[in-house]
């Protein structure tokens, strides 16, 4: 029996059991989460085959909000994701390097299948908010409610606005193009009012004149910084990627910068790998943390204030090696990369360099499946959701081609306490890989909206997802 095969006599097994075990499962027992996004089993048929398979999600719905997956049992596959499951990993459950062969898997993109839907908690409701998008990357909300996307390939800024709340965006106009490769994006001052829209270039950070309601840019960019390390696109697709982020009172300035290479340690990483800090006006540049391969997506607690990123980690090791990350970000922290990752294991391709450093490498607060490639992050902010989602990290996880079992393609959250995560992340919007294993959507950022709906752009797709609360209705 192929490995397929066993997986659909597992994902059988394991549903029959759940719905045998506890009434709460009756609704995966009627055909998975189908009843949550509207979708029917013929929806789920296999394209190619032509013949109606099981969600590959099926075997994960037992597991839902109950069992917390640690270990080996944590470093599943997209075959075990589904709104709900939990997971934790702790550097005790690194393998040594090379444990398994490192692969290239790249992922086929598809179209969707026909009806179908990304995968959301019970009591939520996910529709596409806007479509026909160019490269959708970074997605934020500015003070007034309307939607500000990168369309990062299109070199271009976009505002998305639904002024009469029914989930649609009535406008959808370029605020500002002739831009390089822009991706974060920021409204200054921190408040009610911004008189600037700032967009971080993969080169430069520059600002704009804005005030509320502004549709397009009402007069040319500002250079603010201009000697950021550009570019770097590595066979993963990345790091090229620059996020932007102001303190919460405003005060400082925080810009991302992802590394050139996998894991060298020549001249050219000088100014990479890293988290700079300025003033608002791109002066008093200070590196605030480092070692951090690529901190893709920034964000500020709503409540602490503190930093936190959401940070890509190195490829070649094997299927489980390193994990990625989502952490608070200490300053003057050092974080490994590339001599070290997750505390003090060294890289072995820098065998015996940097000992001074090897007591100093910060373990981050969550760690995600290695490869999953998480991107942007948001807090959620709003009052739509129930109030246990209230502050709490959420993570697009853009999805693997350095692991055989892809992972990733999903949105995930990060339970914390006292304002500290407790370690452990849980799958909150799923379902973007087809029964075969092909790819037909790619979170890359999130944001809460004006009316509390969560946001979440998806650049295989070309769309933005709207996730809303409908409780009991």
């Amino acid at each position: 029996m192929n490995y397929r095969n066993t997986a659909r006599v597992r994902i059988s097994l394991s549903l029959f059991v759940a719905c045998l075990i506890s009434t709460a499962f009756a609704s995966a027992c009627a055909g998975g989460s189908d009843a949550v996004n509207g979708q029917t089993k013929s929806e789920q048929t296999n394209n190619q085959t032509k013949q109606t398979t099981p969600t590959p999600q099926a075997n994960a719905a037992g597991r839902a909000g109950h069992e917390l997956l640690t270990g080996e049992a944590a470093k599943g596959d997209w075959t075990t994701d589904a709104p709900g499951v939990r997971r934790k990993l702790t550097p005790a459950d690194l393998p040594a390097p090379y444990a398994t062969e490192s692969v290239r898997n790249q992922p086929r993109e598809v179209a969707p299948p026909q009806g179908a839907l990304p995968q959301v908690p019970a009591g939520f409701r996910v529709e596409k908010f806007a479509d026909k998008l160019t490269n959708p990357r970074m997605i934020r909300t500015a003070p007034n409610g309307d939607l500000f996307v990168a369309e990062s390939e299109a070199n271009r800024v976009r505002v998305l606005r639904d002024a009469n709340g029914d989930g649609k965006p009535e406008a959808s106009e370029v605020f500002a193009a002739g831009l390089n490769q822009p991706f974060g994006i920021a409204f200054y001052p921190v408040g009610a009012n911004p008189q600037y829209v700032y967009v971080a270039n993969t080169g430069s950070v520059v600002r704009f004149p804005y005030r509320n309601g502004d549709t397009k840019a009402r007069g040319a960019s500002e250079m603010i910084v201009s000697n950021i390390s550009g570019g770097g696109r590595l066979e993963g697709g990345g790091h090229w990627t620059r996020d932007i982020v102001f303190s919460k009172d405003g005060s400082k300035m925080y810009v991302s910068v992802g590394s050139r290479s996998n894991v060298s340690d020549d001249d050219a990483e000088a100014r990479r790998a890293r988290i700079f800090e300025y003033t608002p006006d791109g002066k008093n540049e200070r590196v605030y943390a480092w070692g951090i391969r690529n901190p893709v997506g920034l964000g500020i607690h709503p409540v602490t204030g503190a930093l936190w990123t959401s940070v890509n980690e190195r490829d070649g090791l094997g299927d489980h090696l390193p994990p990625d990350y989502v952490t608070r970000v200490e300053e003057g922290g050092f974080y490994g990369w590339p001599w070290y990752y997750i505390g003090a294991n060294q890289d072995p391709r820098h065998e015996g360099k940097r000992p001074d450093l090897k007591d100093k490498v910060i373990v981050p607060d969550v760690l995600i499946q290695s490869h999953t490639a998480s991107l942007g992050m948001t807090f959620y902010t709003g009052e739509q959701f129930p109030p246990e989602y209230r502050n709490l990290p959420f993570a697009a996880q853009h999805g693997s081609w350095n692991r055989a079992r892809r992972t990733g393609y999903k949105v995930i959250y990060l339970p914390m306490r006292d304002g500290r995560a407790t370690g452990e992340y849980v799958d909150f919007m799923t379902g973007f890989v087809t029964p075969d294993g092909d790819v037909w959507g790619r979170p890359v950022a999130v944001a809460t909206g004006r009316d509390g709906a969560l946001l979440v752009t998806d650049d295989t797709g070309n769309v933005v997802w709207r996730v809303s609360y409908m409780g009991g209705k």
